[in-house]
């Protein structure tokens, strides 16, 4: 044998003994909407994973708000780019199962301590990803609607600072303490998610706007037909409300610049919210009227049918780590969004965070009086009617019954082929 035959043969030898790690490559489709700097801290999560585990390359792919993220990672999977999970709105998840695009956790986990994770969320965050029996979604992005207020502004208005108003007539009779010239009561945003907000008044005036099985709505009951002529008497018969539509994207500045001395967000907002407000602000729980109460909202981890069993065990994995306590308390301290399990708010980092900062448990808290978002089958479609409907109200192009009458008739369209 030569000396170069020798060195091959070695070499060979030394690539069999010594082969470089194997390598599982996922592609993660994640929506940025709302305040914080999101990106860096998803980074962060996905770089402490990858350090745990170097068998397993993950693309972070941030792609707008959650429309945008469901636009795109569909269009991925349809055009045969990779695409192994996605966190998207947890209301998806009918859309993604009739589409066939999705696979339930049941499938992909094994032994009981996976099992255990499974079960360690917050029920009320599992209610939009339960369906029949089977769990399609996992709680990461989640959140509820919280009443953010600036406390200077009520111990101005001669209220006290510690008290948020409780009910609707609370509601009320200090919104118009707080109203000045250049001042508003409250701003409750009706673009961007309107029936997010309006399901919170619905639920509050003791109306669902829809059934369990995503199959009924319930938009022109009496109880929902009140519930919007309430939200437009807030500005045409209160005055405690700017008149038409109030925003979503600008909503949280305004609250930030004084233009509003209370408003209904995401409590994905309150981290941006603390570090910026230049004044005394508190958050509470929303004020009801038959009942408190929040829809949740926010997004779900989703593992895509189209991936390898290799994939699907690699992307569990990265979901596992990104729920886990850990990491969910230290999501939770960085954008505001809440610790999914009771076992986030046990973590030495948390429980210190909430014991010096308490508002980061309102959202928490609500989950007490919270109920699932609003969710179909084609879902798009059926809210986007209720959408238009609200907005149509608010600005007086319509009366709310005929708004509400009309998103009826088109949902029960919708969904007359699913009963």
């Amino acid at each position: 044998m030569t000396r170069i035959t020798a060195l091959a043969a070695m070499l060979a030898t030394s690539v069999l003994v010594n082969p470089a790690a194997a390598e599982t490559e996922l592609t993660m489709y994640y929506p940025i909407a709302v305040g914080g700097k999101l990106t860096q801290v998803v980074d962060g999560i996905v770089a402490d994973f990858q350090k745990q585990n170097p068998d397993i390359k993950v693309n972070a792919i941030y792609a707008g708000n959650y429309d945008d993220t469901r636009i795109k990672a569909l269009s991925a999977l349809n055009s045969g780019q990779p695409a192994q999970l996605a966190v998207m709105f947890s209301i998806d998840a009918y859309d993604l199962i009739e589409q066939d695009l999705i696979v339930p956790f049941e499938d992909v986990i094994e032994g009981e301590a996976e099992g255990n994770w499974l079960n360690s969320f917050y029920p009320a965050l599992m209610a939009n990803g339960k369906i029949e029996g089977k769990t399609w979604g996992v709680p990461f992005q989640r959140s509820t609607i919280v009443a953010y207020y600036n406390k200077d502004k009520f111990r101005e208005a001669g209220l006290d600072p510690e008290k948020a108003p409780t009910s609707w007539d609370e509601l009320i009779e200090m919104g118009k303490k707080l109203t000045k010239d250049d001042t508003s009561g409250l701003m409750i945003p009706s673009t961007g998610y309107p029936y997010w907000m309006f399901q919170a008044l619905a639920i509050q005036n003791g109306k669902e706007v829809m059934s369990n099985d995503g199959t009924t709505t319930y938009f022109n009951d009496d109880s929902v037909v009140d519930t919007l002529k309430f939200w437009k008497s807030l500005s045409s018969d209160h005055g405690i409300m700017p008149e038409g539509t109030v925003e979503w994207g600008t909503l949280r500045q305004a609250f930030l610049e004084g233009k509003t001395a209370m408003m209904w967000h995401s409590t994905g907002n309150l981290t941006a919210v603390k570090n910026n407000a230049k004044f005394d602000f508190g958050v509470a729980k929303l004020p009801g009227k038959v009942r408190l109460g929040s829809p949740t909202g926010g997004g779900n981890f989703y593992l895509f049918k189209k991936s390898t069993d290799e994939e699907k065990q690699a992307a569990l994995e990265l979901i596992k780590f990104m729920t886990s306590p850990e990491q969910a308390a230290k999501w939770s301290i960085a954008t505001g969004y809440m610790g999914v399990s009771p076992a986030a708010y046990e973590t030495k980092e948390l429980k210190e965070y909430t014991a010096s900062f308490p508002p980061a448990l309102v959202a928490r808290d609500q989950l007490e009086h919270a109920v699932a978002e609003f969710s179909t089958f084609e879902t798009a479609r059926v809210r986007d009617g209720l959408n238009k409907a609200i907005q149509s109200a608010l600005t007086g192009e319509k009366e709310p019954k005929a708004a509400l009458d009309e998103a009826q008739k088109a949902a029960e369209k919708a969904l007359k082929a699913y009963k």
